[in-house]
């Protein structure tokens, strides 16, 4: 109890406040740091997925921006051989004000990462957005089938019926490409899944049906039952090291990270970085409010 109320304090406090916090998962608020957190993880072993923080802009001059930053980024991260792709939400980029600006400007980014031979995934935000989000990955799906990928939020009630909706997409020679996550909007219980053992119970399920269609899976999670849940499907379907790896957010779980690594298993590390780091940092305090007791820690406890 006093952790969560610590938690919805915190994100009012001073921003240097919440930076005690938000460090332990963000790498910077440069392209520099980025690089470094980067090459950091990649000398352990570990692959990367890039995203440039931001999200729910207003004007057509911040999507531009935006845009300009990620064509920055990719040209910066291959020419330093970082081992990694790039992850971006499309509301940076207008998704909710112009759809149409919003594809074109995501259409150079891919088109940009296609000619460097990276891959760039396509995140899932808030409700809203699903729709919207979908038809933007089919439309670059069909263009460049082998170089972009979705989201996908095991919490939402809807999930199962949009992989299956997606399944005519998805060929052996082209096969989709997912990362499954459970989901950390706040949603109203008609649109998502509250129990916490219901979103395990449908998250397992979603992870079967993307083992059982030889679809490409991003495992993203931190929930050790989920792990090994994921070890027992990959052995019951036989499923090829091609085709899944797993995948955390920078700065959590190391302990488990490691052990997912020593087992032989592909590993690939969300590493997010830009000046906009303070609400991706409070959505992560929320999230897990039991970080707050780093956080006084880190303030109060020295040595």
């Amino acid at each position: 109890m006093l952790n969560k109320l610590i938690a919805d304090i915190l994100p009012h406090m001073p921003k240097r406040l919440v930076w005690v916090f938000s460090k332990r998962y963000i790498a910077g608020e440069t392209i520099e740091e980025g690089l470094l957190a980067s090459k950091f993880l990649n000398q352990k072993n570990m692959e990367v997925t890039v995203d440039l923080l931001g999200e729910f802009i207003e004007t057509q001059q911040e999507a531009e921006a935006n845009k300009n930053q990620y064509l920055e980024i990719i040209e910066r991260f291959t020419e330093e051989k970082v081992t990694g792709n790039f992850s971006l939400k499309p509301t940076m980029f207008g998704l909710l004000f112009d759809k149409e600006i919003c594809y074109t400007h995501i259409r150079e980014i891919v088109k940009f990462a296609v000619e460097k031979n990276s891959f760039v995934r396509i995140d899932m935000e808030d409700s809203q957005c699903v729709d919207r989000e979908i038809e933007l990955f089919q439309k670059l799906h069909k263009e460049f089938p082998k170089n972009v990928g979705l989201v996908v939020q095991s919490y939402l009630r809807r999930t199962l019926s949009d992989l299956e909706a997606l399944k005519e997409f998805h060929s052996e020679n082209t096969p989709l490409n997912f990362r499954l996550c459970k989901g950390i909007y706040v949603e109203p219980e008609k649109v998502a899944f509250k129990n916490y053992e219901e979103i395990r119970q449908h998250y397992l399920e979603d992870l079967e049906f993307l083992f059982k269609n030889g679809m490409i899976t991003g495992i993203a999670t931190h929930d050790k039952f989920l792990v090994e849940n994921a070890f027992r499907l990959i052995e019951q379907y036989q499923v090829p090291k091609e085709r899944y790896e797993f995948q955390m957010l920078y700065g959590v779980t190391p302990e488990l990270r490691q052990q997912i690594i020593d087992k032989g298993h592909r590993m690939r590390v969300y590493v997010p970085f830009g000046k906009h780091w303070f609400n991706y940092s409070t959505r992560r305090l929320k999230e897990n409010p039991k970080m707050a007791q780093q956080i006084i820690k880190a303030l109060f406890i020295r040595g």
